[in-house]
This record gives structure tokens, sequence and C-alpha cells, in this order.
């Protein structure tokens, strides 16, 4: 048993969804969750750019929350900076791709899957390297979809302005007639109300945040870091922008969890634009 917290970061409120799913998930763990909301959105970012930013949050998170596990939530971050994360920290790392493209690799019927992701996480091609090698092959289409964080990170999350530009972005995947949609963006799954009207009812959508809690539900039983069963979850949540923003907007996504936030505020020149 550990008793120590699990660490999750992404760029903004988009980790918020696999928050919502450990706390159902594991109620007894304690989780502590950072967003860089100072410095989102990730995807436009060089990728040299993320890969610092990455290793910066997670040397905060092992050096002040003592975290016995971290979780890559942000799309972005996962696919350019896993590896590295992996190679210099002995504790387990978890990344949001592997687990996404598994699920929606078994839920397609067709053998056609889409792929919306950020422009940085679909130019790096990692769910094209994921789901480009199964047996028996699919057919993979991929959309990147520039905005839609955004529209999230103002908490707006069904408005005219999102349904338009929804449709326009989904265009490929539409006309691709994809029976599976991976959603390769935290951020998304707030969005799926609207991502569904687009694509249609007949689409599964797979959420990349909640497969992923999944898989960290069976990595703390397979590598004895679970909690005690008698143990209350406590959630801390940080943010390196305004905290009462975070709060206020946290709140509304996440639930009642998501109390009160602390701020991290970054020292060096590790932003660049």
């Amino acid at each position: 048993m550990d008793p120590r917290p699990i660490g999750i970061f992404d760029s903004g409120f988009g980790g918020l969804t696999i928050v919502r799913a450990l706390v159902d998930l594991v109620p007894n763990e304690s989780l502590v969750y950072l967003g860089d909301s100072a410095r989102y959105p990730y995807g436009p970012r060089r990728p040299e750019e993320v890969a610092k930013f990455s290793h910066q949050i997670a040397e905060h998170l092992i050096a002040k929350y003592d975290v016995k596990m971290i979780i890559v939530a942000c799309n972005t971050a996962s696919s350019v900076a896993l590896d590295s994360l992996k190679e210099r920290f002995s504790l387990p790392i978890v990344g949001v791709i592997g687990a996404g493209a598994r699920s929606a690799v078994s839920a397609s019927q067709s053998r056609r899957v889409g792929v919306i992701g950020t422009v940085g996480t679909i130019a790096s091609g990692a769910y094209q390297r994921e789901l480009g090698n199964v047996d028996p092959p699919i057919g993979l289409t991929c959309a990147a979809c520039p905005g839609l964080v955004e529209f999230v990170e103002a908490g707006e999350t069904d408005s005219e302005q999102v349904r338009v530009l929804a449709s326009r972005l989904l265009h490929p995947i539409t006309t691709a007639e994809v029976d599976t949609l991976l959603l390769g963006c935290t951020h998304y799954p707030f969005l799926a109300r609207v991502i569904q009207d687009v694509v249609g009812r007949d689409v599964v959508l797979i959420s990349s945040a909640e497969e992923t809690a999944f898989e960290v539900k069976e990595l703390l039983s397979t590598s004895g870091l679970f909690a005690s069963n008698s143990q209350v979850g406590e959630y801390i949540f940080v943010s390196s922008g305004d905290p009462e923003k975070f709060k206020e907007l946290g709140h509304r996504l996440l639930g009642p969890e998501l109390q009160d936030a602390e701020q991290v505020i970054w020292e060096g020149n590790l932003d660049e634009t």
C-alpha cells in the first residue's frame, strides 16, 4: 500500500477529465493536478518547448508533492516528452496515447477509425505510429482541430460558435465514414455532445482520458501502489495561471471535488513565446 498521491498535469483544464474518471474508479487515491494555464495551449508550440515544460512540471510534482506516479494528461506532451520523462525519472509515468488507441481499434467494426487532436499532436505522428501497425490494418483519418481547446479553456462548450468550428474541422472525419472516433485531446470530452452531433450517433466516441484512467488503475494494482482501502482520497489542484479563474471554471467542469486552487509561478525563462 502506498498513500502518496498521483500527479497529473496538462496544459490547462483538459486533464480534469482524467481526474473525474480516477475519482470514480479509485476513490481512495489522492491526486495532485497541475494545469499549466499560464502557458496553454501546448498544441501550437514547438516540441522542444513542450518537452521543457513537461520536465519542469514533473520535477515540481515530485519535489513538492512526492507523487508516486505521474500521468501526462496532455496528448501533445505525451507525444513529444513521454519517452524522455520515463528515461529521466524512476517512478511510473503514463501517457494518454496508447490506451486510447488500443481501445479505438477494439471498438471499430468497420476498421475505419478517426483521430482528432491539437495541431501539435497530429503533426507529431504519435497516433499514426501507434495505429499504423495493427493487424488487421485499419483505415485511419486524422484531423487537427485548432481552436477547440481555447473554447474549453474559456468555458464555452456548447455555443453556436463552437458548433460551427467543430463542423468545419471534423469534415475530413465525416467524409471518411469512420465508425469510431478517438478524442485525442483530454479537453475534447467536454465537447463530446457537440462532436457527437457533428459526426452522427452511429460513430463511437473513445475518450483517451477515460481509457488512461482504466490503465492507471491496472498499473496501481500490478505495481503494488494502491492506497489503503481505508484512505480517504484528497485532491490538490494547482494552476500556473490565475488560481481564482482556475477554481471557478474547474469547479464547473469537474464538480465538487475542486474547491480551491493553489498557484505555482515558474522561475527562469522557459516560456519563449
